[in-house]
């Protein structure tokens, strides 16, 4: 299920690193970049079994979103060991922050405020503190990357390239961060995008095998992430009024500055969106949601299966059990559509919901 496993065979330029990084005062921040199947985990894995075999406390931050190896996916996750473990997977997480995506193209602040709240966390519990990164570093992943490094201020940054496609990027984090520049393994393998998506559909399949489904009263949480349950809801006469318009069913509506409406039925196009925004019924279905707590962490996932708008009540798939739930204060929408057998079903723009 994970690509990445603690491996002493690893080139020697790795074991310098090591003694960089004695060299540190602690708690020290230490983070991984590099580009898409480049050994992060890998290397990861290899400094925090090192360390702890030492004698140290070591956080792990585990915010590859793409290819998690701390479950839950979509999520970013702070892990505390201080034993070996041959892959990430075996941690279990302190504390996740919730994503609700698998990139982080359309989602720069959830990444920025998860890692940097988690780091903090990590640098008070830990000796050292590991951050892997996504394989985003092209176009506006290398803002993204800059961005994080500026928020986090780690004493290490740690680039793996191939062939110094990196370089100009590492120059410029010298005046936030120590840099090492370490070529990739030979030994590093490639997935295909078809192997990626087989490995995140094992881990989700993982995550909820155990789960059952629940009926939530929304009026008892906040609701964020999407438009809907905000504002002031539409009255009869508005309703019928869009539905004999445009030949919707309406399901529920706001108006909250502009009108947001659930419907099914035919798509008009041409719709001022500043005045309605529409939202489909079908894209609700199967979205990825986080419950979260009063510190605004994330206590698990849920798969959405039904909103009874009328009710205000939700039947969400979760492993998370009654007791669990009713920690959570906050109900957060996502951008991902998954099945309970790991299958992804698409993701939604950002202002989709």
């Amino acid at each position: 299920m994970n690509k990445a496993k603690y491996t002493e065979d690893v080139p020697e330029d790795r074991r310098e690193l090591l003694r960089i990084m004695s060299e540190l005062s602690e708690p020290a921040k230490v983070m991984i970049i590099g580009g898409t199947d480049s050994g992060k985990t890998t290397l990861a894995a290899f400094l925090a079994n090192k360390l702890v075999s030492r004698g140290f406390k070591v956080a792990l931050v585990d915010s590859d979103i793409g290819q998690k190896s701390i479950l839950p996916p979509a999520t970013i996750s702070l892990a505390l060991t201080t034993s070996p473990f041959e892959s990430l997977s075996e941690l279990k997480a302190l504390k996740h922050y919730f994503i609700g995506s698998i990139t982080p193209a359309s989602h720069f602040g959830e990444v920025l405020t998860g890692v940097r709240r988690l780091v903090e966390i990590g640098e008070k519990l830990a000796d050292f503190v590991i951050i892997d990164t996504t394989g985003y570093v092209e176009n506006a992943g290398r803002d993204l990357k800059r961005m994080k490094v500026e928020l986090v201020r780690p004493d290490l940054t740690v680039f793996l390239q191939r062939e110094g496609e990196l370089e100009s990027l590492a120059r410029s984090f010298e005046r936030f961060s120590r840099v090492v520049t370490l070529r990739v393994s030979e030994k590093a393998l490639s997935h295909s995008r078809v192997e990626r998506r087989s490995i995140r559909r094992e881990k989700w399949r993982r995550y909820f095998r155990n789960s059952q489904i629940h009926t939530i009263s929304l009026s008892e949480y906040e609701i964020s992430g999407t438009s809907m349950f905000h504002g002031v809801e539409i009255n009869p006469e508005e309703k019928e009024l869009f539905e004999k318009l445009h030949g919707w069913i309406i399901f529920g509506g706001w108006k909250d500055g502009r009108y947001v409406i659930v419907k099914g039925g035919i798509d008009m196009k041409g719709l001022e969106k500043n005045t309605i925004h529409c939202i489909d019924l079908e894209r609700l279905s199967n979205i990825i949601v986080g419950f979260l707590d009063r510190e605004g962490f994330c206590l698990g996932l849920g798969i959405l299966k039904l909103i009874n708008f009328r009710e205000k009540k939700a039947e969400v798939l979760t492993p998370l059990s009654r007791g669990e739930l009713e920690k959570a204060v906050e109900i957060r929408f996502g951008r991902i559509r998954v099945r309970e057998d790991g299958e992804e079903l698409g993701l939604l723009s950002r202002d989709a919901l």
